[in-house]
């Protein structure tokens, strides 16, 4: 206010006036671009890796909310609705207006096939493209892919096997011998909404036309959003990973998107949900490190534990005043490894005033690989050695390194990880936390 005034004294009122007019200007244009902007919305058509930025200051709770791992925002991603993202419109399409009109209803058709499992949804919220679905379970992602492959369409959710793959490795065959083609693939994704993304070949360029199927109550389709986008790159890897790249890339997005389009056995799946998803490539050296029992004080860092923590119970670790009780920590580190308590006191930030251990949080990092069983061994003596390839499809590669890594399962559903081998391939190891 005191600004304003000695404005008015030294300038005038009518200066001041005209700023002020100026300033009213700029908001509301800044709104329409805003509104603009928000028409070009949708929603990814492939799962995405979301890496939050780090904060410096601020409570835990406060770091905590803005510091959440992948693993716990796909938690949660079935509490609210699929995020959306800008990207911009393609100024010049590779097909005709008739052509996306015949994609639009191709959508719309093959969501009439799958509507039988929409027909009891409930729906939430209001947004420019239509209400939300409340609740939509893995299982039920799972079931519309099956009826969109029985039905004949290239189809995939998170953590399933694609259907009718093969007319995927056709659009890339074409694609490499220079032919013009076309490929559709319906995502099923986690909030219920369906992405027909159609891959398109033409005059040498590449873009993807995107329909974004949403629902009404009943079981109802509806077309929420279409985009055109320009792709710079795909790849299609030999062990059967689909790779491609934006022009533009997705804000708060990976450098790539990808589908494994080969299929991946159930088995292979079940263990790299047990005990490979949630350990990290490149925030401590469990993975990057050859090791066993004789030398495991070389993996042992602060950081690793919370990452520990959420395999043991499924939970974000939360701390008061960024300690850990002594008997929290000790008995989940000494189940999950080799170790004993003295060498955790010695290495991992023990404090024996309060009898506890530093919280160290991890931050997340940009573009991470992830590992995935590719085989096993059920070994004689009750041990699993694994074989695990480690996905960098940021980097253009689904062979970056393989970890031998084996685990020891207890019969309380608990497990102890024995030991780590990791060989490069295609791109360099990790640092990790050293």
């Amino acid at each position: 206010m005191e600004d304003v005034k000695w404005l008015i004294k030294k300038y005038g009122f009518f200066i001041v006036l005209m700023v002020i007019l100026v300033i009213i200007g700029s908001i509301v244009l800044g709104k329409r671009g805003s509104e603009k902007n928000a028409e070009e919305v949708w929603e990814p058509p492939v799962e995405i890796n979301i890496d939050h930025n780090p904060v410096s200051s601020g409570s835990e709770e406060e770091i905590l909310s803005n510091n959440i791992s992948e693993e716990s925002v796909e938690e949660n991603e079935t509490e609210s609705e699929t995020p959306l993202w800008f990207l911009p419109q393609a100024e010049n399409c590779l097909i005709t207006e008739t052509e996306k009109e015949e994609l639009k209803d191709v959508a719309l058709i093959a969501a009439e096939q799958v509507k039988e499992a929409y027909k009891d949804i409930k729906l939430i919220g209001e947004s420019p493209y239509g209400s939300n679905i409340k609740e939509f379970t893995r299982e039920q992602c799972r079931e519309v892919v099956t009826l969109l492959g029985r039905a004949g369409y290239v189809s995939v959710t998170e953590d399933a096997n694609m259907e009718n793959y093969e007319k995927v490795e056709d659009f890339y065959n074409a694609y490499m011998e220079k032919h013009d083609a076309m490929v559709t693939i319906f995502n099923v994704n986690r909030d219920g909404l369906i992405g027909a993304v159609t891959f398109i070949y033409r005059n040498n360029e590449l873009q993807t036309y995107y329909v974004g199927i949403g629902w009404q109550e009943g079981g109802i389709p509806e077309i929420r959003s279409t985009l055109v986008s320009d792709i710079a790159e795909i790849k299609l890897t030999e062990k059967g990973y689909f790779i491609y790249a934006y022009e533009e890339v997705i804000a708060h997005s990976s450098l790539r998107q990808y589908w494994r389009i080969k299929p991946l056995s159930d088995k292979c799946r079940e263990l790299t949900a047990k005990y490979v998803y949630g350990l990290s490539y490149v925030n401590y050296n469990v993975l990057v490190t050859n090791w066993d029992s004789n030398n495991v004080e070389d993996i042992l860092m602060p950081c690793m534990f919370e990452d520990i923590y959420r395999i043991y119970t499924g939970e974000i670790l939360r701390t008061e005043n960024w300690r850990i009780p002594a008997d929290t920590y000790e008995k989940i580190m000494t189940t999950y490894f080799p170790v004993s308590i003295e060498l955790l006191r010695e290495r991992c930030g023990y404090d024996k005033d309060s009898n506890s251990y530093e919280h160290e949080m991890i931050f997340a990092s940009p573009y991470p690989p992830f590992g995935e069983v590719v085989d096993y061994t059920e070994n004689p003596d009750g041990t699993i050695t694994l074989v695990v390839d480690g996905v960098w499809a940021d980097y253009n590669s689904d062979l970056a390194f393989t970890n031998i890594i084996v685990v020891q399962p207890f019969d309380d559903g608990t497990f102890r990880y024995l030991s780590n081998a990791i060989e490069q391939k295609e791109l360099e190891v990790p640092k990790g936390g050293r």
